[in-house]
Parts: structure tokens; C-alpha cells; sequence
């Protein structure tokens, strides 16, 4: 029963997209211990389930999600500073047309 209820965690796990975690983790800029546990799983799923390299996975995880969160933060800033530029009207007719309209 126990093997049952692991594969069901397994394939939650992996069906959880990392974007959706990123997503959270960019409001807050720094990921949650529940974030960090949840992709360090993933890594040690991803290695093929070997213990050993618990501290690794949780530093991988760590910096994965940060450098997410960092990502997205300065998008948001790309992203604000674009809608605040005001549009330029560009002038797309022929040039004939314009020094005639010009005259």
C-alpha cells in the first residue's frame, strides 16, 4: 500500500509544471521551504531515486526557483516600463506621397 500511495506523489509531482511554482514564487521574490522541498523531489526523481545527494538537490532546487523568480521580476519591470513608453506614430506611406501631402 505504502509503494501505492509513493507513485501517486510521484506522478503529482511531475505533473506539476515548474512555471506554475515560478509563477508564486516571483510575487514573493524568494521561494517558500514547501517550493524549494517540492523541486529538490523532483531533481532526486529526475536522478533516478538514488539517495545521496539530498543537500545537493535542495541547493539546485534553491537556485533554480531564485533564479526564476529573479527572471520574472525583471520582466514585470521590462513589462512596465514598455506600457508606460508612449507609441510613436509612424508615417508608413510612400515618400512621394508624403511631400506631396508635405506641399
Amino acid at each position: 500500500m505504502a509503494a501505492k500511495n509513493k507513485s501517486n506523489v510521484n506522478s503529482e509531482l511531475r505533473s506539476t509544471p515548474l512555471q506554475a511554482q515560478a509563477d508564486e514564487t516571483s510575487e514573493r521574490q524568494t521561494p517558500s521551504h514547501e517550493e524549494i522541498r517540492c523541486r529538490a523531489y523532483e531533481i532526486y526523481l529526475e536522478r533516478g531515486g538514488l539517495p545521496g545527494n539530498e543537500i545537493d538537490d535542495w541547493h539546485r532546487a534553491e537556485r533554480e526557483l531564485e533564479k526564476v523568480a529573479v527572471f520574472a521580476r525583471d520582466l514585470k519591470r521590462h513589462q512596465k516600463r514598455v506600457a508606460q513608453t508612449p507609441k510613436a506614430e509612424i508615417d508608413i506611406r510612400p515618400m512621394g506621397t508624403k511631400e506631396r501631402a508635405n506641399q
